[in-house]
């Protein structure tokens, strides 16, 4: 009768953990609890049978069961209090700039305008546009300045903003005229060359790339060797580059996406780790939320265009690492000691709205370049 209590204890105990286990891996918990389950399995099946056997009568038996069950609560407890206070911290992100703040003509809109009428006019047949989230204030600017006054809806219409990938492959499909984005890709003009897409690139202003750390992370400057290292696995801790003892977060973008390119530009042929899943974050806000207060974690690191995480900086929220020694500042755009500074683009791929190179012309004129500077970028010139 022993022996089949025993057995029956280890064939539904075991099926149990094992289901549990299973279950376990599949939570964004799975690190602590496929581990611990277990152990806690085969400890319970242990106790249970040495109780069939009447073993649990020796005060030594009894304190390892009490001391083993005390420590399997302390442990769980332990863990998910620590879970609570992660989800407790302060998040800070940029997911809620609200785009809509600047469509063009909207009442109190943010997107700037010139102290004077636009040069150039369009009517109709409006250019249909689209763009990275980062420079939707620029084009909408552009389009205050020169298209007709009316209602140009975020979603649909006119003047969107889908992000680079999206506005790209919308681009080569020719749902849009003319898209504003970091330099595509080699995949991307792979793409366009294999579907006998020809694309015209007008840089029209130009911008810093930051790597940016949490305002705690005593790492103020990094150079681009150390930063090549970090995202080629090379660099895993901060104490190599000067900073505490404390594993590197190194976030990453998709491919295709403006940043990641630039990333990709910086590594300069340095092949890049593969990162953790939850560390690829889809969005040019959510980069700056994963990486800059990831529960407001000090080991975070991250990058994005100067200009679109600028307020982040401002609040205190992040902190840019200076690059071989020197800030992205607007100056150090301009005069072009910043190392890293990427031209961003008005692209085309064959469209016969007539009105595209007349505009494109504009932006590159005084007025034009007036409103790249006006929106917190640097002129091409």
């Amino acid at each position: 009768m022993k022996m089949f209590g025993s057995i029956f204890t280890i064939i539904v105990l075991g099926f149990i953990g094992f289901v549990a286990t299973i279950i376990a891996s599949l939570t964004r918990d799975a690190e602590f609890y496929t581990f611990f389950i277990p152990i806690i399995t085969i400890g319970l099946i242990i106790i249970i049978i040495l109780a069939i056997y009447g073993k649990l009568r020796g005060k030594l038996s009894k304190n390892s069961t009490f001391i083993f069950i005390s420590l399997c609560v302390v442990l769980v407890v332990a863990y998910e209090g620590y879970q609570v206070y992660v989800k407790s911290l302060e998040v800070v992100s940029t997911q809620d700039v609200d785009l809509s703040e600047y469509r063009p003509f909207a009442e109190g809109t943010k997107a700037v305008s010139l102290d004077e009428p636009s040069t150039f006019k369009i009517q109709d047949n409006l250019p249909l546009l689209d763009g990275a989230t980062a420079l939707y204030p620029v084009y909408s600017s552009f389009v205050q300045a020169v298209y007709p006054e009316k209602d140009y809806p975020l979603e649909e219409g006119e003047v969107v903003s889908s992000q680079t990938s999206n506005a790209f492959d919308r681009l080569l499909k020719g749902e849009v005229d003319i898209i504003f984005i970091a330099h595509p890709s080699e995949n991307q003009m792979r793409v366009a060359e294999q579907q006998g897409v020809e694309l015209n690139l007008t840089a029209i202003g130009r911008e810093a790339f930051v790597f940016f750390v949490h305002p705690k992370n005593q790492v103020d400057q990094l150079t681009i060797e150390q930063i090549k290292s970090i995202y080629s696995g090379k660099i895993t801790n901060w104490s190599e580059v000067g900073g505490k003892d404390e594993e590197i977060r190194a976030f990453q973008r998709p491919e295709g996406s403006g940043s990641q390119s630039a990333l990709i530009n910086v590594m300069d042929g340095v092949p890049l780790m593969e990162p953790p899943s939850e560390d690829i974050v889809s969005a040019m806000g959510g980069i700056i939320q994963e990486t800059t207060s990831y529960q407001n974690r000090t080991n975070a690191m991250g990058f994005s265009f100067r200009h679109f995480s600028q307020n982040m900086v401002e609040n205190g929220k992040i902190k840019n690492i200076a690059v071989e020694g020197t800030l992205p500042t607007k100056e150090n755009i301009q005069n072009k000691t910043y190392p890293l500074v990427d031209q961003f683009y008005a692209i085309t791929a064959g469209s016969d709205n007539p009105h595209i190179e007349p505009f494109i012309n504009w932006m590159l004129s005084e007025q034009g370049q007036e409103l790249v500077e006006r929106t917190g970028y640097v002129p091409v010139e």
